[in-house]
C-alpha cells in the first residue's frame, strides 16, 4: 500500500485492458487443454503458469524468433530500404537492378531458414503481432515445405538428368507404399532407428512412413519372389531428423535409387553402380566431386584384429562413421567413453581408418603388404574384392573421381560390403550419394530365408537441389519455368478470337503454345510477358496479317534462331506456318531448362551448338553386321546414330 502511494499515477484504462486481453488468453488456453482431455487449474495463479509456459514453448519452438533469422529480417529490411532510396533517385536500371536482386536473394535465405515469407517493415512479426485466434496457424510442418515453379523447374531438370541416365543403362522402374509394416522397417536402419516415423494404428496395422526406398525394395523383391531385377525408384522418404533447410536436410524429401538384384560374376554390378554415379555427378555440373568406397568385410577385418568384439563391430562402426564430421580425438573419445571400448583398442582402429587414396591401387598395396592384416579372413576378403573393383572402375574410366577411404563406415546396418559416398570437393551439403552391398537384407524377409544379392545406390537429390538453387539466388544460372515455344500475341485490330483460332491450330499440330488474354493490351506489353515467361519464340497476329493471311513470327531471345535475328520478325504465310515451326522448334527443343546465365557467350546462329550426325539413306537390312574400326570412335557414333533414327522412325 505504502508503495502504491508513493508511485506515480498509472493509465488505469490501458492496465485494465491489458488485463483483460491476459485473461481472455488465459481462458483460450484452458480451452484447448480442456480440448485434449485434460483438467485445466481453477486457480487463477496457476493458469496464468500454464499460459507463460505456453508462450515460452511457442516463442522457443518458433524458427523465426531465432537469433539468426531476427539478424535476417532485418538485413532484408535495410536492403528493401537502399532499394527505395536508388528507386526514389532515379538511379540507373542496372544499379536498381542489383539491389533488387540481393533483396531477393536475402528474402530466399530468410525463407528456408524460417518456412515464412518475411513480415514488412512497420508491420508486427509473428511475436508482436497479437492474433484473436491462436488455434490455426498458416504453415508446413517442420522440416518440410512447398515448392514455387522455379523450384520445380530445376527439380524436373534434375530428375530428368537422373532418369536417362538409369535408362541408359537398362533400368525399368518400379513403385512401392509410401507406408509399410512398422515390422519391416524395425532393426535395418541402426541407430537410425528413431527417426522412423510411427503412423497410429489403423485397423489392426502398426504402420510406419518409409524411411528410404532399399528396404522397401527388398520387401518387394522377397514377396514377388525376384531372383534378377535391374530398378530405378525415385520417391518420397520420410525421416525424423533434425533438418536443417539451408543445406538440404528435411524430413520430407526425394530419393533417387538405382539397385541391382541378382548372382553375377564378383564386382560387376557393383563397378556399374559407381559408374552410374560418377555419370549423373559429371551430367548435374553441380561441381568437383569425389566418390569414397570401403569395404565392410574389409572394415571388420580391422576391427576384428585390433580387438573389438564381433558383437560390437556395428556399434563401433557407427563411430567411425562420424569420422567425415568430427575429429579422430572426438571419435576416439566416443568409442571408449561412451561405448567402452579400450583406449589401445581404438588407437590401433585409428592407425588405419586415416589413411585413404585417390585411385586406390597404392592403398591396396600397402594393405597386402600388412601381414596381420591379410590374415585375417575378413580383410583378405575385403581386400581382394577392392582390388578387383580398382580394375575394373580403371577400365571403364572413372578411377579418376575415386577415393579409397578406409573411415567410411555408412551406419546402416544391412550393408554387407562395398560401401559408397559422394561428396562435392568444398561444399558443405554434407554426402550428396550413398549406397553398397547388400547380400542378406532380401532374406530377412523371405519366408525361407532365400538370398538375393543386391547393391545399389541412392543420389542424394534435396541437396543437389539445394546447390543449385544456390547458383540460380547468385544468378550463375538461368531458368525456364515452363516449356513454352511459341506465344501468340495479338497485333492492332487483332482480336481475340484471331489468337484462339490460331493456337488451336498448333495444339492440334503438338506445339507448346499459349496465347495473351487481353486483346486491349499494347504489343509492347504483350512483347515484355513473352521475355518475362522466357518464351523464346512469338507469333503475331493482328488485322493485316489475318487479312494477308501470314503469321509474323519474332525471335524473342538474344541470340539469333535458325537465321533469324533476335528481336526481328519474319512473315510466313498460313499454310506454310506449321512446316516453317518444325525448323525452329529442332533448334529451340535442344535449349535447356537450366543453363548458364544470360552473361554467357551466345551462340552466333542457334540457341545451342549443333551437334554433327549422320544419317543412312536406307534402313539397314535385318541381321547386317556393320565392322567398324576399334579406334574409328567418331564413324561408330554415326552409324549408331543412324540406326537409332530409322529404329525410331519404325
Amino acid at each position: 500500500a505504502a508503495a502504491a502511494a508513493a508511485a506515480p499515477a498509472v493509465d488505469i484504462a490501458k492496465f485494465e485492458q491489458r488485463a483483460a486481453a491476459a485473461e481472455k488468453k488465459i481462458q483460450e488456453l484452458e480451452a484447448k487443454l480442456k480440448h485434449i482431455g485434460s483438467s485445466p487449474s481453477t486457480s487463477s495463479s496457476t493458469s496464468a503458469a500454464t499460459a507463460a509456459s505456453a508462450a515460452a514453448a511457442a516463442a522457443s519452438s518458433d524458427p523465426t524468433e531465432s537469433d539468426e533469422a531476427v539478424a535476417l529480417l532485418a538485413e532484408v529490411h535495410a536492403q528493401g530500404e537502399k532499394v527505395r532510396v536508388l528507386k526514389s533517385g532515379k538511379k540507373s536500371k542496372e544499379e536498381v537492378d542489383e539491389a533488387v536482386k540481393v533483396l531477393l536473394a536475402l528474402k530466399e535465405k530468410y525463407t528456408a531458414l524460417t518456412g515464412a515469407a518475411p513480415a514488412a517493415e512497420g508491420k508486427k512479426g509473428p511475436k508482436e503481432k497479437k492474433r484473436e485466434d491462436q488455434a490455426f496457424q498458416l504453415k508446413t510442418p517442420k522440416g518440410m515445405k512447398d515448392y514455387g515453379p522455379q523450384e520445380m523447374a530445376i527439380r524436373q531438370h534434375v530428375f530428368a538428368v537422373i532418369t536417362s541416365v538409369f535408362k541408359r543403362h537398362g533400368a525399368v522402374t518400379i513403385d512401392t507404399p509410401v507406408m509399410e509394416l512398422k515390422e519391416t522397417l524395425t532393426g535395418k536402419y541402426g541407430e537410425d532407428s528413431k527417426l522412423i516415423y510411427d503412423v497410429a494404428d489403423q485397423g489392426g496395422e502398426l504402420l510406419a512412413l518409409r524411411y528410404d526406398l532399399t528396404v522397401p525394395f527388398a520387401r518387394y523383391c522377397a514377396q514377388n519372389k525376384i531372383q534378377h531385377l535391374k530398378r530405378y525408384h525415385i520417391a518420397r522418404v520420410y525421416r525424423r531428423d533434425n533438418p536443417k533447410m539451408t543445406k538440404g536436410r528435411y524430413r520430407e524429401f526425394y530419393q533417387c535409387d538405382f539397385d541391382i538384384a541378382g548372382s553375377y560374376a564378383p564386382m560387376v554390378p557393383d563397378a556399374e553402380c559407381l559408374t552410374i554415379v560418377h555419370e549423373i555427378l559429371s551430367a548435374l555440373d553441380i561441381g568437383n566431386f569425389v566418390i569414397k568406397i570401403n569395404h565392410r568385410s574389409l572394415l571388420d577385418g580391422i576391427f576384428a584384429i585390433s580387438g573389438v568384439p564381433a558383437c560390437d563391430f556395428r556399434l563401433i562402426s557407427s563411430s567411425v562413421d562420424k569420422l567425415d564430421k568430427l575429429p579422430w580425438e572426438e571419435v576416439k573419445q566416443e568409442m571408449t567413453g561412451q561405448k567402452g571400448l579400450k583406449p589401445e583398442v581404438a588407437d590401433r582402429i585409428g592407425e588405419y581408418v586415416k589413411l585413404n587414396d585417390m585411385g586406390g591401387h597404392n592403398l591396396i598395396k600397402q594393405l597386402k603388404a600388412d601381414a596381420k592384416l591379410s590374415s585375417n579372413p575378413l580383410a583378405e576378403n575385403g581386400i581382394k574384392e577392392m582390388e578387383l573393383l580398382l580394375g575394373y572402375l580403371d577400365v571403364l574410366g572413372v578411377s579418376k573421381s575415386i577415393r579409397f577411404d578406409l573411415s567410411l563406415a555408412r551406419g546402416l546396418d544391412y550393408y554387407t560390403g562395398v560401401i559408397v559416398e559422394a561428396v562435392l570437393e568444398g561444399a558443405d551439403v554434407g554426402s550428396i550419394t550413398g549406397g553398397g552391398r547388400y547380400d542378406n537384407l532380401v532374406g530377412m524377409f523371405d519366408p525361407n530365408g532365400r538370398q538375393v544379392p543386391c547393391v545399389g545406390i541412392s543420389i542424394g537429390i534435396e541437396r543437389v537441389f539445394a546447390i543449385l538453387e544456390a547458383k540460380h539466388a547468385a544468378g550463375d544460372v538461368k531458368i525456364r519455368t515452363n516449356e513454352t515455344d511459341f506465344y501468340v500475341m495479338l497485333a492492332r485490330g487483332g482480336q481475340a478470337t484471331d489468337a484462339m483460332k490460331l493456337c488451336k491450330e498448333l495444339w492440334a499440330a503438338g506445339f507448346k503454345a499459349e496465347f495473351h488474354y487481353k486483346a486491349s493490351d499494347p504489343i509492347m506489353t504483350q512483347f515484355q510477358e513473352c521475355e518475362k515467361n522466357n518464351v523464346p519464340l512469338g507469333l503475331v497476329v493482328g488485322e493485316e496479317e489475318v487479312k494477308s493471311g501470314i503469321v509474323k513470327i519474332r525471335n524473342m531471345t538474344k541470340q539469333a534462331i535458325n537465321g533469324l535475328a533476335p528481336r526481328k520478325d519474319m512473315p510466313v504465310p498460313r499454310a506454310e506456318l506449321a512446316a516453317t515451326l518444325k525448323g525452329f522448334l529442332t533448334v529451340i527443343s535442344s535449349a535447356p531448362i537450366i543453363s548458364a546465365s544470360a552473361s554467357a557467350a551466345a551462340q552466333p546462329d542457334s540457341v545451342v551448338p549443333k551437334k554433327e550426325s549422320v544419317h543412312l539413306d536406307e534402313p539397314a537390312a535385318p541381321n547386317t553386321t556393320f565392322v567398324v574400326a576399334a579406334t574409328a570412335t567418331a564413324t561408330l557414333a554415326a552409324a549408331v546414330t543412324g540406326m537409332l533414327l530409322w529404329t525410331k522412325l519404325k
